[in-house]
C-alpha cells in the first residue's frame, strides 16, 4: 500500500524534468546583448528556443524562434545598423537592438550578405555557451584579400 502512494511522488521529477539554459552575447557596451534561451525536456531530441534582444535601459524584448534540433548551433552575424542575423541550420532570423521590436524569419540570405560572423551559441559539455568568432585585425583582412604570389 505504501509503495502505491509513493510511486507517483517518485515519478514526479521525471515528468517535470527539463533543461532551461541561457547564454549571452554581450555587444560592446554593458547591458547590450542577445541572450539565447534553450528549453528541452530530457526525453525530446528537440528544444524550444527564444532570443532576448536588450539594449538597456532603452529596450528589451523576447522573440520566439520555435523548436529546433537540441544540439544545433545558432550563428550570429552583424550586417550593421544594430541589426543581427541568426542562422540555425537552414533557418534564419533578423533582429535589431535599436528598439528591440523588429524581428522576422528570413526565407533567404539577404542580397547584401549576412555580415561578419560574431560568434556561435552552441552546446559544450552539456552547457549552452556563446563562443565568439576569432577577431581578425586589418592586417589579416588585407592579407587574405590580397594573397602574396
Amino acid at each position: 500500500m505504501f509503495a502505491k502512494k509513493l510511486l507517483p511522488a517518485l515519478c514526479l521529477p521525471l515528468v517535470v524534468a527539463c533543461s532551461d539554459q541561457r547564454a549571452a552575447f554581450e555587444i560592446g557596451a554593458n547591458q547590450h546583448s542577445l541572450t539565447l534561451i534553450r528549453v528541452q525536456n530530457f526525453w525530446e531530441k528537440t528544444a524550444r528556443y527564444s532570443l532576448v534582444a536588450a539594449r538597456m535601459p532603452d529596450c528589451m524584448r523576447r522573440h520566439e524562434l520555435g523548436s529546433g534540433p537540441a544540439e544545433s548551433k545558432l550563428e550570429v552575424y552583424a550586417p550593421g545598423n544594430s541589426a543581427w542575423i541568426l542562422k540555425q541550420g537552414k533557418r534564419m532570423f533578423a533582429v535589431e537592438t535599436r528598439t528591440c521590436e523588429e524581428f522576422a524569419r528570413l526565407e533567404k540570405e539577404p542580397d547584401d550578405g549576412l555580415g561578419p560572423l560574431q560568434g556561435t551559441f552552441q552546446m559544450s559539455a552539456g552547457n549552452l555557451v556563446f563562443v565568439a568568432a576569432p577577431v581578425r585585425d586589418a592586417a589579416d583582412k588585407g592579407a587574405s584579400a590580397n594573397p602574396q604570389r
